[in-house]
């Protein structure tokens, strides 16, 4: 828990071609804190790396406090990048960033920002994520890293974001490890938000509109999952029902899941598990079995190795 009478330094450093509700995930959530606590529990300063206005996607320019420097120091150390992140952070640009955020608590990287933070050394075998878009072709230019395709992800001081929606789920995790509990609540409150996600969600890189197109076998194995939830099939059956081998499912599904196929299955039986658990009264044991438990301790073991906490427990928190 932070000590509430200090101000939690936060810099922003944001490149060009970056999202602009991913820039309002991060400092929104501040600014509502500090006004809810009624204090200054959070300060911020937002930087590019030249010092000039940054140029969103929206097309709307973004006035800094400055240029990052490299004795930068502070509690948070916040990156957001989005398109040609090569181009906006240059391979000069990089000892910048390394020197200034080794100066920080935490680092967060939102979308390409992790790809930022891989390029300068920051993160070598973390366990990371990134937009969906990018999955495939970052694990191929840093195979050395843990790449999973969950919402969000925290490895000891890095926290990394697939995007805008998980970004604000991140920075409402934040502040229930930071500061109050409730303060997040209320937090979440002031935009009217439901944090029905996980940060283990899978990502929306698998909508399955688009994957139909890319690849309609491994789209049509997803349909067979989510309709199979409460009888789930063995990865064989579905690869057959597809047409395909067991082997050929396994490579699409690592290819453009980043995942085995059963990974992908038990991760869409413990989501919706999760949600009965969050908003219904159903007991346990069914929905053990709505979800694909042949009994109640599987699925408890399953979910809190998940979700780090067991139904019952999850339950008991949310009330």
């Amino acid at each position: 828990m932070n000590d509430l009478s200090s101000t939690i330094q936060v810099c922003i450093l944001i490149l060009p071609e970056s999202s602009m509700m991913s820039l309002s995930s991060l400092i929104d959530p501040l600014r509502a804190a500090n006004r809810l606590a009624s204090q200054h529990l959070f300060s911020w300063r937002l930087l590019s790396l030249s010092g000039d206005a940054v140029e969103l996607t929206c097309g709307i320019k973004i006035d800094v406090d400055g240029a990052l420097h490299v004795d930068e120091a502070g509690d948070v150390f916040m990156l957001i990048a989005g398109f040609n992140q090569n181009e906006h952070a240059p391979r000069q640009s990089l000892a910048t960033i390394r020197k200034a955020s080794s100066r920080f608590k935490r680092i967060f990287a939102i979308e390409a920002g992790t790809w930022v933070l891989a390029r300068a050394g920051i993160i070598d075998n973390h366990r990371v994520t990134t937009h969906w878009e990018d999955l495939e072709n970052f694990a191929f230019a840093f195979p050395q890293l843990n790449l999973v395709g969950e919402r969000f992800v925290i490895d000891r001081n890095i926290w990394t974001s697939g995007g805008a929606s998980p970004s604000l789920d991140m920075l409402l995790h934040y502040l229930r490890s930071t500061q109050h509990k409730s303060l997040a609540l209320d937090v979440a409150n002031v935009f009217i938000y439901n944090e029905s996600k996980s940060a283990t969600d899978v990502q929306a890189h698998v909508s399955l509109d688009r994957l139909k197109r890319i690849e309609p076998r491994l789209a049509l194995a997803i349909e067979i999952m989510e309709s199979t939830i409460e009888a789930p099939e063995s990865v064989r059956q579905i690869a057959l029902r597809v047409g395909i081998s067991q082997r050929s499912l396994e490579l699409l599904s690592q290819k453009h899941l980043a995942s085995s196929p059963s990974a992908h299955y038990l991760r869409l039986r413990l989501q919706a598990a999760r949600k009965l658990v969050l908003d219904s009264n159903s007991p346990m044991s069914d929905i053990a079995l709505r979800c694909g438990f042949n009994s109640q301790s599987a699925f408890s073991r399953a979910f809190s190795k998940r979700y780090m906490r067991s139904p019952v427990e999850l339950r008991k928190r949310a009330i």
